[in-house]
């Protein structure tokens, strides 16, 4: 009987032991494989349309696109601004000082002609752009400057179509 017993214990230390061996000469019982394949491509998503922002008409700049038309309206003190990539109505091309005494609308009139070819490279009457203004008039009669008025040309399209980009130069 110890034999037996003893045969039984060797036969188990020999199926011990191979499994301890090399495990290239092993086949694996269970494989599990993912044939499912997941492609991901990146399309580059248009920027989203940035939102108007709103400012005083008096500190418009150079560079700065309006989502509307100038205000003809003196009561109306804000004006939208958008991107100049975005559709917009006007563009404001220039900011220059007035003299106290001067006839506004002739100064604001040549101010403009002139800023306006240096900003576009080309005539006002040549162009596919008009020009308007709107005067900052800072009448601080007690002062002693000279220049209290602020006239601010902007173009628009000249056949009131948006415009697409500046029109700067």
């Amino acid at each position: 009987m110890r034999r037996t017993a003893w045969g039984a214990v060797i036969g188990f230390a020999v199926t011990a032991l191979t499994g301890c061996g090399d495990s290239s000469s092993t086949t694996p019982t269970l494989t599990t494989t993912n044939t499912s394949t997941t492609t991901t491509t990146a399309t580059p998503a248009a920027a989203p349309a940035s939102q108007p922002r709103t400012v005083k008409w008096v500190d418009l700049k150079a560079g700065d696109c309006l989502a509307d038309p100038p205000p003809a309206d003196p009561a109306v003190v804000t004006v939208p601004l958008v991107d100049c990539g975005q559709p917009h109505l006007a563009e404001a091309y220039l900011r220059a000082p007035i003299p106290v005494n001067a006839a506004l609308a002739d100064v604001a009139t040549s101010q403009c002609a002139t800023g306006f070819q240096q900003y576009t490279g080309t005539a006002p009457g040549a162009a596919k752009y008009t020009y308007t203004y709107l005067i900052d008039s800072d009448q601080d009669r007690t002062s002693d400057n000279p220049y209290p008025s602020t006239v601010i040309c902007l173009l628009e399209s000249a056949n009131g179509q948006p415009l697409n980009g500046s029109a700067h130069r």
